[in-house]
């Protein structure tokens, strides 16, 4: 039984690959996520059927992520995994119901995004263009300063080809979560910067990589090197709670919006599939407007 429900699960990933073609992090969440749930089944009750699998054995497990302290975050995304792997074997007929129907998903406790304040990002962008040029720190400026420009994901710009940029237009074209495609405009000055990388990439490389970001030997960047590259450097006199690429996405939005940017538009660029993920950025934007409000107005 165990080998046809692993069986079962093998099918559901390929068809995650190779159909829906998912990232390799957005796979791996699935795996992970789907494999701690058979193998709790088996350990609990024992080896059964995909078929036999009901809302209790689902509900056995959500109760004992909750006895380890997982966030409801953390259980709504193993959650999310288990109502795509069960409505996955509904269509193709392995199963005739989902036990999802039947788990309620546990409320979120809204957590607000890290983001930079203005003043603080315009010293951090000076401090890196003052910077001594090794290749370490040339990255550095690339991250940080594409990173803000765009709002793009880590995965989407160390995997972001020369090709995709559009000079003449002042455009990126951006692949996303699912493959898709995305436009986000650059300024001139932003272009100027990529033009004067890919000059000296070409200089220092004999053979150069179709990426745009590379190491110093010349090979495309890695997850951790870029995440650690912008950690130290948001790390660097820096009080924020949190020092990854993301809170480069949330600076962009947060600034975005407080400029009085459209939501559909600020989605649209940071490739949300709804605006239920981008309207966490309208509350800084409130809260700015209440105390303009209290300032302003006779009665505030």
């Amino acid at each position: 039984m165990a080998i046809l429900i692993h069986l079962s699960l093998q099918t559901f990933l390929d068809y995650l690959k190779y159909e829906k073609r998912y990232s390799v992090h957005t796979l791996t969440s699935y795996q992970s996520d789907l494999i701690d749930f058979i193998d709790f089944l088996e350990t609990q009750f024992g080896g059964f059927s995909l078929k036999e699998i009901n809302h209790n054995y689902v509900r056995s497990w959500l109760a004992f992520l909750k006895g380890k302290k997982l966030s409801s975050r953390s259980i709504n995304r193993k959650i999310s995994s288990l109502k795509s792997f069960f409505k996955f074997h509904l269509r193709t007929g392995t199963i005739e119901s989902t036990p999802m129907t039947h788990v309620i998903s546990p409320k979120n406790s809204q957590r607000l995004p890290v983001f930079l304040k203005e003043e603080d990002t315009r010293k951090l962008v000076e401090a890196l263009d003052q910077s001594t040029e090794n290749w370490k720190t040339l990255n550095a400026k690339m991250l940080i300063t594409i990173f803000y420009a765009t709002g793009m994901r880590l995965s989407e710009l160390i995997n972001l080809k020369e090709k995709h940029i559009d000079f003449s237009q002042s455009q990126i074209k951006v692949l996303g979560k699912g493959n898709k495609e995305r436009i986000i405009p650059i300024s001139k000055e932003i272009g100027g910067i990529i033009t004067d990388y890919l000059q000296l990439k070409k200089k220092e490389f004999e053979k150069v990589d179709e990426v745009l970001l590379v190491t110093g030997k010349g090979k495309k960047l890695y997850p951790k090197y870029a995440w650690l590259l912008v950690s130290q450097i948001l790390g660097d006199g820096s009080t924020l709670s949190k020092k990854s690429p993301h809170v480069l996405r949330h600076t962009f939005a947060t600034h975005l919006m407080n400029k009085g940017a459209d939501l559909n538009a600020v989605k649209d660029l940071l490739g949300h599939s709804s605006l239920a993920a981008t309207q966490v950025y309208t509350h800084n934007s409130i809260q700015k407007l209440k105390i303009v409000h209290k300032k302003a107005h006779p009665k505030g």
